[in-house]
């Protein structure tokens, strides 16, 4: 078989693979996490604020979804006029009035002409015309009352007569269409046998919301079996039948509660007229009220305050009514998201519609944040409560060394000559030709291959020179406890996230680089206590005062009794001895600091020089007085002294512990 060939082309934003996944979402979490100790918390955060992908492109997050909700929100309302509901009605109305008026107008003329009487055949007499004139005139001025007495009216004019009747249906359907779109728009013309079984449709529902209420099971599938043909969004259950059917007759409250009380009262009288059928006018009444039952949030309160001019006739109102309804259950919706699964309920495609293709596929991609960290085996729900796995703690060290090891500069670790070639049990990966008296690890794979390459065929044969072995460390064990600061000075001065930053990175190297090592926890502020790896992650500073070195110091010396090899406590601090614990095993704290406090830390770090543990002090922009207390403890101790800043501590403090590492290797030799 041939060699595989690959083809190769610019990248032009079509191509896939470029998408965050679960190791990216860790990564833009990391500091927020490390610095609250919460992971639920980061996660939902990351969800409100949003990310960058891999492109460098930000992904909106819920905060952004929820301000183009309100600009979409605000700019139906500035541009659309709810008045032109009324106003379109009253005005097509009073052209339907007007043209009536001119074929009477027409009557009265000709009349005239032939000197008070009509002879032409079907031609209404001067006298009529004027009566029917008069009619007119006394028409009530209201909407309803117009339609109420139109309706008995005898047209004389063949056009009003055809413009009123297409009105009165229009009009009739509209009203029917506000209340349940879904099904009257299967409904064709809305004609008396359509009515009627619309009737009965609502009837049965009724009944069967009625039974449900009493604990009955209703028939749902018979009832789809004879009026599934009216709701063509085939709902595959009663829930969600309800739930459509809710939202649209909600929308329909919500367009009456906008309306001025003056145009609210018309309309509903207009309603009435229009239906003109009582016992379908108390179904529907019974099934909003059925509803309002089932669905108390769909929104029956809502209103709003139209400012624009654009005027809306009863059909787009009624639509208008919907998105804006639609934006108000979205925007609820993710008010109340409390983590990104709870997202998974979004209809997508309705966002899509209302907010465009950019804020459906930034809210899509957010949804998936925590499961793509379950899938990816980082996270777990444990006992209701999102919790790291070991896989996900050890990918959090793994950030925070990444991101220390990048901020180094190359030859800053390239300044340190440590030759750490020797004989032991640590692999280093690296291979060399064998000399006499090397011992003889040999790589199989680099010797065969030198063979190969130096020979002419098969069979392969070996020389001398073909040979190389592995090149090893010396295996040398060194014991540590890390004290970290917990007082209310670390977060107030920045100091915090650094620091815990580092101490995640340290543990991290020392699991993957020098697995035999041992790694101990204390933290401490009023007092001190011993953590373990997996608590790490979620610790957070204190909300007390009081920097207790001294508990910390005889915490981490107990777990150093235990240990063998090379000893050593790290302390990261930025304060000085404010606490300790007093001869009745309380707490104490003073400030400034007291002789007493001071006596006791001292004691402290004199027994840890006795056990030969070494103290390595980093200071993070200490005060002239916690600079003369660490001179004199590493004075005591014979450990070293650094005053570094956050921006630099990790380069401080991974350098001086990989220089150590070594260190001890050649000591060793």
């Amino acid at each position: 078989m041939g060699r595989p060939r690959f083809r190769y082309s610019p990248w032009d934003g079509t191509q896939s693979g470029f998408e965050l996944d679960a190791f990216d979402v860790m990564e833009q979490i990391t500091d927020d996490l490390l610095y609250n100790g919460d992971l639920a918390s980061a996660i939902r955060r990351m969800m409100q604020n949003g990310f960058q992908d891999r492109n460098g492109q930000r992904v909106s997050g819920v905060r952004d979804i929820l301000q183009k909700l309100r600009e979409e929100r605000e700019r139906r309302l500035e541009q659309f006029n709810l008045g032109g509901v009324y106003d379109e009605i009253s005005n097509e109305l009073r052209e339907v009035i007007q043209t009536e008026r001119d074929e009477l107008d027409r009557h009265i003329a000709d009349s005239e002409s032939s000197d008070g009487g009509s002879d032409r055949s079907g031609e209404l007499t001067r006298s009529s015309a004027t009566a029917k004139q008069f009619e007119l005139d006394m028409l009530p001025p209201d909407l309803a009352g117009k339609m109420k007495r139109l309706e008995h009216y005898e047209f004389e004019s063949a056009e009003a007569a055809e413009r009123f009747a297409e009105l009165a249906q229009r009009l009739r359907e509209q009203v029917m269409q506000s209340y349940l779109k879904d099904v009257t728009d299967a409904v064709e013309n809305m004609s008396p046998e359509g009515l009627a079984r619309m009737k009965d449709m609502m009837a049965e529902l009724n009944e069967m919301l009625e039974a449900r209420q009493r604990g009955e099971a209703p028939d749902f599938e018979g009832f789809m079996g004879r009026y599934g043909d009216m709701f063509p969004e085939n709902p595959q259950s009663l829930d969600e039948l309800l739930e459509v059917m809710a939202r649209r007759m909600a929308a329909a409250q919500a367009m009456f509660n906008s309306m001025t009380r003056e145009q609210r009262d018309q309309m509903r009288q207009l309603a009435d007229q229009l239906l003109d059928d009582m016992d379908l006018q108390w179904q529907m009444d019974r099934l909003g009220e059925n509803l309002r039952q089932m669905f108390p949030g769909a929104g029956w309160g809502a209103s709003y305050s139209f400012e624009g001019t654009d005027p809306l006739d009863m059909a787009s109102a009624s639509s208008l009514m919907g998105e804006l309804g639609d934006l108000d259950q979205l925007e609820e919706l993710l008010h109340g998201a409390s983590d990104p699964g709870a997202l998974a309920d979004v209809d997508f495609d309705q966002v899509r519609r209302m907010l465009g293709d950019e804020a459906a596929s930034a809210l899509e991609r957010v949804s998936q944040i925590s499961q793509d960290l379950k899938e990816a085996g980082l996270v777990e729900q444990r006992d209701g409560k999102m919790e790291l796995t070991p896989k996900g703690m050890r990918r959090l060290g793994q950030n925070a060394l990444a991101e220390l090891f990048r901020k180094l500069d190359k030859d800053l670790l390239g300044k340190h000559d440590i030759d750490s070639k020797g004989f032991g049990h640590e692999r280093s990966f690296q291979t060399r030709p064998y000399q006499w008296g090397d011992s003889f690890d040999i790589n199989l794979e680099r010797t065969i291959r030198n063979a190969v390459m130096r020979g002419e065929g098969s069979p392969v044969h070996l020389s001398p020179d073909d040979f190389e072995i592995e090149e090893t460390e010396n295996m040398v064990r060194s014991a540590t406890v890390l004290m970290l600061d917990l007082s209310m000075s670390m977060p107030m001065r920045d100091n915090y996230l650094p620091a815990k930053k580092v101490t995640m990175a340290l543990h991290s190297l020392i699991s993957m680089q020098y697995p035999s090592d041992y790694l101990g926890l204390v933290v401490f502020s009023e007092s001190a206590r011993v953590i373990t790896a997996e608590e790490l992650p979620e610790v957070t500073w204190d909300y007390v005062y009081g920097t207790n070195m001294q508990h910390g110091f005889q915490l981490a010396r107990q777990l150093l009794r235990t240990q063998s090899g090379n000893k050593q406590i790290i302390m990261i601090t930025d304060g000085e001895p404010t606490a300790h614990i007093n001869r009745f095993g309380v707490p104490e704290f003073h400030y400034p600091p007291v002789q007493e406090t001071v006596d006791a830390t001292m004691l402290e770090v004199s027994r840890c020089t006795r056990d030969q543990i070494r103290i390595n002090t980093f200071m993070l922009e200490p005060d002239p007085s916690l600079q003369h207390f660490i001179e004199v403890l590493t004075r005591v101790n014979g450990g070293r002294a650094f005053f570094t800043t956050p921006e630099t501590l990790g380069d401080y403090l991974l350098v001086d512990f990989i220089e150590q590492r070594r260190t001890m290797v050649r000591g060793r030799r």
